[in-house]
């Protein structure tokens, strides 16, 4: 195979798009549980930012909200197309999403009991 194939595999595959002459049994229920996915993950972000308003425990939580929310535009985006690019973006994201509550827990909330 081809490097430019590869790379074009990698990078900008298209696994999935919406579309409603496609097979709705798969493609409707998938296209709504990304939207509301995508939903929690915002509402996510504005629950941490409240908190941060609430007690001003460091900009950490800022970022952390950011990751929360980005995360949850990916899903939106995933709700209608789903490609190479956005797979690896999302995977970077969760990696940052995971390393900062990691972050926030150990820094901000050590006496809490959750992982």
């Amino acid at each position: 195979m081809p490097f430019e194939e590869i790379m074009d595999f990698l990078w900008w595959h298209t696994w999935w798009s919406y579309g409603r002459d496609r097979d709705l049994e798969f493609s409707l229920p998938y296209r709504y549980f990304n939207l509301l996915e995508g939903t929690i993950w915002v509402v996510l972000s504005i629950l941490v930012v409240n908190r941060w308003r609430r007690t001003g425990r460091g900009t950490i939580e800022l970022w952390y909200a950011l990751a929360f929310f980005t995360f949850g535009l990916s899903d939106y985006r995933e709700s209608y197309y789903q490609q190479s690019w956005l797979i690896w973006l999302k995977l970077i994201n969760l990696v940052v999403l995971l390393r900062l509550r990691h972050i926030v827990i150990q820094q901000l909330y050590p006496g809490t009991k959750l992982f």
